[in-house]
């Protein structure tokens, strides 16, 4: 009986054994089939950055239609801090302005362009067209890959929802669609952030990588120093939230900035260069709060405050970010709109979140959001502030379509850097403008050649071109200049005429005129006294 009781009772004892590993055996198998379930289904649909294919190629799609849908100028640095500098060293022919000559600017974000340059010249390809458009079109493609990793973040941290919505603000804000395919630093700055964004470690990514993200902060630092400004917030936090906050600093902050640095330095010695900040013009402190974020913001702006009571906790270092930016820059003299871009996707968390939470109002908030900021993106894209580079047009038809282009020449008389230069043109014709290099020893009845212009521009021509042989065959002016305004001395018709200068085309610049800037281009070239019509 003992025997089989014991039996038994081992028996029973093995056969409990069997049972339960038989259940874990279906458990992990269940576990595991979960596990690779999604991946496979992930495989399928995610095959291009970790995002389905249609929505990669629709991002792609658009970005490039951006760019061929602005077509007019923002602020000279698109060309004169880029495309110029990336022309010359490519080239061996154009200008380079006073930060290059005294050798205050960095060569990395201008060797991005060269690049493109070099190929297109061994290939045989370099049409001063493909000069234009290639690094633009590069420049919009990689603002799409932003775009589609801050959708990719937004439904790691929250919902496909959620991502939806951050992801529909990113595409229709004014200021991203006029300032994303422009080959400023600003944009680049903008892209690499986002990017790092990506791998920031915060609650709830799937995606974080110390390493990756603070290598494009290096980059982005590079490229452009006060990119670090945004990154201060939170590269402040990563630093205290992390355990091991000494091998952070040792084995990936110090190592990451010692090689960023280094290979700055190697390139700025090899093309003789380095960075510092511009000092041209100057704002009140509050202009960004007052002026410069609302524009920039258009009419995100509501949905964006509405946002900032709405957001989790985890998003207030975004909001911090934000405001610090807004303050730091506040601090500087100089203010622009394109300064405070890098915070404009931060501010698009905000703005979904508050979309993602409208019940009533969500289809007409949409179409007010999406109509409002569309017309002001393709006015300023397509209208506002386009003669500056239309003019240029005609410049190319005076290089490549006239067979005196050898006699040729060409004086642009606007405000300095008010067009692009020989990376417009790609022909060595002789061309000047009215230059404007502030003075560095700090006089402070300073006046640049433009300033002295203005001052009196008839006095100014007949002295500066008392010699007929000295004259350029094309004159290209603002229309300001034929204007005749009571106590003011601009009005340049008496030096047209007795220099036999007849007017061959206008282009529309903007419906704004300022002081210096008309509503329209004229360009003259100089006749026969016998064929002047």
């Amino acid at each position: 009986m003992e025997r089989e009781g014991g039996g038994g009772g081992g028996s029973l004892f093995f056969r409990g054994l069997q049972n339960r590993s038989q259940k874990k055996m279906k458990l992990r198998k269940r576990k595991s089939t979960l596990y690779l379930g999604p991946q496979k289904s992930t495989g399928r649909r995610r095959d291009l950055l970790g995002e389905n294919t249609s929505l990669v190629l629709f991002t792609i799609a658009l970005r490039i239609c951006n760019c061929f849908l602005v077509q007019t100028s923002f602020v000279p640095d698109e060309y004169w801090q880029s495309l110029e500098v990336a022309h010359h060293m490519v080239f061996n022919y154009g200008y380079l302005t006073w930060e290059w000559t005294e050798r205050l600017r960095g060569y990395i974000y201008p060797l991005i362009f060269a690049s493109i340059y070099k190929i297109l010249h061994l290939l045989g390809k370099d049409s001063v067209q493909l000069l234009i458009w290639i690094p633009r079109l590069a420049q919009a493609l990689l603002s799409a890959v932003a775009d589609l990793r801050l959708y990719s973040l937004m439904k790691q941290l929250e919902n496909q929802q959620v991502a939806r919505w951050v992801f529909f603000c990113q595409l229709c804000s004014w200021f991203t669609w006029y300032c994303c395919t422009r080959t400023l630093t600003n944009t680049m700055e903008t892209v690499l952030t986002v990017i790092a964004l990506f791998y920031y470690p915060l609650e709830g990514s799937k995606s974080m990588n110390s390493v990756k993200y603070s290598s494009l902060v290096a980059l982005a630092f590079i490229i452009r120093p006060t990119a670090v400004i945004p990154w201060v917030p939170l590269l402040l936090r990563h630093f205290w939230q992390e355990q091991r906050k000494l091998d952070l600093f040792l084995h990936q902050f110090l190592p990451i900035g010692f090689v960023t640095f280094s290979l700055s330095l190697i390139i700025d010695r090899i093309f003789f260069g380095q960075d510092l900040g511009t000092f041209y013009g100057s704002h009140p402190w509050h202009w960004y709060f007052s002026q410069g974020f609302p524009a920039v913001l258009g009419t995100h702006l509501p949905f964006f405050i509405h946002g900032c009571f709405l957001a989790s906790k985890r998003y207030r270092i975004f909001l911090v970010t934000v405001l610090w930016t807004l303050l730091v820059y506040s601090m500087l003299s100089h203010k622009e709109f394109r300064f405070i871009y890098p915070v404009l996707p931060f501010c698009m968390v905000f703005c979904g979140y508050s979309l993602n939470h409208l019940k009533t109002w969500k289809k007409p908030a949409l179409s007010f959001l999406f109509l409002s900021n569309m017309l002001l993106a393709l006015y300023t894209g397509l209208v506002h502030q386009r003669g500056t580079l239309d003019v240029m047009t005609n410049i190319q038809e005076l290089c490549y379509n006239n067979p005196n282009v050898s006699s040729a020449s060409v004086f642009i008389m606007m405000p300095c850097h008010s067009t692009p230069y020989y990376s417009h043109v790609h022909y060595p014709l002789p061309m000047r403008f009215l230059q404007c290099p502030p003075d560095l020893s700090g006089k402070s009845d300073y006046l640049t050649e433009a300033d002295i212009f203005y001052l009196n521009p008839l006095k100014w021509l007949y002295r500066e071109f008392h010699n007929d042989s000295t004259l350029p065959t094309h004159l290209i002016i603002f229309s300001v200049l034929e204007e005749v305004k009571e106590h003011e001395k601009k009005e340049i018709s008496p030096f047209l005429i007795s220099s036999n200068y007849e007017r061959t085309a206008v282009c529309f610049h903007t419906h704004l005129p300022e002081d210096r800037t008309g509503s329209h281009i004229y360009v003259y070239e100089r006749k026969l006294k016998g064929k002047l019509n």
